[in-house]
């Protein structure tokens, strides 16, 4: 999920035109918020709300889907290649404005949101065609999972990924806890229960992506997938770069020295007692997030080491139903982006007041029908 602005935002139909790759203005979707069209075997996707980072809505979900169908089985479509509009990166996350409002009214469309997100992010990692994502910028949440299960995933100087969700009372989902449990020892862990943010070198490290190359050549990356889209890996594979150095990956013997114990509260212990300077800020992030959100995250981490993707879906959607019906969302995202007082009032407030119990009974959630059934 994650963060949007909830700004209104003006179409940008000259956007592929920029980039050098459209021969005919591509057709408009979900009301100019999704720009797509496929132009000698590269079908494009552009994400176009750029006022809003490119958040995503449930109508731009629903197309993103629908043209990966009709893609799948076109033989004219080579390769498929997802971008963002306007200068800040491909995907804040969800509209999570319009989740705060529905949950606040009592409503059902959240879950209905969720339910179609999580389908099409399995989509995109079943995709039987090359999909490019160009991760440049802010990447975060649900941009995570309409970039990170492609087949080609490409980052620069200017990507910021992460999944943020243990800040506004939700827990990571789009697949993002398969990826991070995924990732060298404890990082994933690290990441998921303060939130952190990587840049493109740990983001390759950790999986997150593939290739590394130099935002002022993004343009000329597209032109060059576009001429040839049939050999769309190889160009990729051809046009990186070395990424910058991986941080986290130099940071494996702290943090997997303080993230392997067996419960959130061992954690902080360790991070506490920890000489490395950057363990007292972790602790002090992870204290900043929502308790039960926090302890849900850990446990579902754990679990999803040994989780196929779509069974860590299934899970996700569970663990979204849940704490969709809990203070902390509403909460967290009435003080992240609604209020923007940056102090959100945590029910339970402390770790010691979220149960083994209630953590279970979240995990363990009803759901009438699975998201991939």
């Amino acid at each position: 999920m994650t963060s949007s602005t909830g700004a209104a935002e003006s179409p940008s139909a000259d956007h592929h035109r920029e980039h050098g790759t459209a021969a005919r203005e591509p057709g408009r979707r979900a009301g100019d918020e999704l720009l797509h069209g496929v132009t000698g075997g590269l079908a494009r996707l552009t994400l176009n709300r750029p006022r809003a980072i490119n958040a995503l809505t449930e109508p731009m979900i629903m197309d993103i889907a629908s043209a990966l169908d009709d893609w799948a089985t076109d033989d004219d479509v080579h390769a498929v290649l997802i971008d963002g509009a306007g200068e800040r990166g491909l995907c804040a996350g969800g509209d999570i404005r319009a989740i705060y409002e529905d949950v606040k009214a009592a409503g059902s469309a959240s879950i209905g949101f969720w339910r179609h997100e999580y389908r099409m992010n399995v989509r995109i990692a079943e995709f039987p065609k090359p999909y490019i994502a160009l991760m440049d910028g802010i990447t975060m949440g649900g941009g995570v999972g309409v970039s990170a299960h492609g087949s080609v995933r490409v980052v620069t100087e200017r990507s910021k990924i992460g999944m943020p969700e243990t800040g506004i009372g939700f827990a990571p989902d789009v697949g993002g806890t398969y990826l991070l449990a995924r990732t060298p020892g404890e990082i994933g862990t690290h990441l998921a229960l303060t939130a952190g943010v990587m840049g493109p070198g740990d983001a390759i490290a950790c999986g997150f992506a593939d290739h590394f190359i130099h935002s002022d050549d993004v343009p000329a990356f597209i032109d060059a997938v576009a001429a040839d889209p049939a050999r769309a890996v190889a160009v990729a594979a051809e046009m990186a770069t070395d990424p910058p150095a991986a941080a986290l990956a130099g940071d494996r013997e702290w943090i997997d020295e303080c993230y392997s114990a067996s419960s959130v509260e061992d954690i902080l212990r360790r991070l506490d007692a920890h000489s490395h300077p950057d363990a007292a800020d972790a602790a002090s992030a992870i204290r900043a997030k929502s308790p039960t959100s926090v302890k849900v995250t850990f446990a579902e981490l754990r679990a999803a080491r040994g989780r196929s993707l779509r069974a860590a879906i299934e899970q996700e959607f569970r663990v979204s139903s849940a704490l969709t019906g809990r203070p902390d969302l509403v909460e967290g995202i009435r003080a992240q982006v609604v209020d923007k007082d940056r102090n959100p009032r945590w029910s339970p407030a402390a770790l010691d007041d979220v149960s083994a119990d209630q953590v279970a009974s979240i995990l363990d959630t009803h759901v009438k029908e699975s998201v991939l059934s």
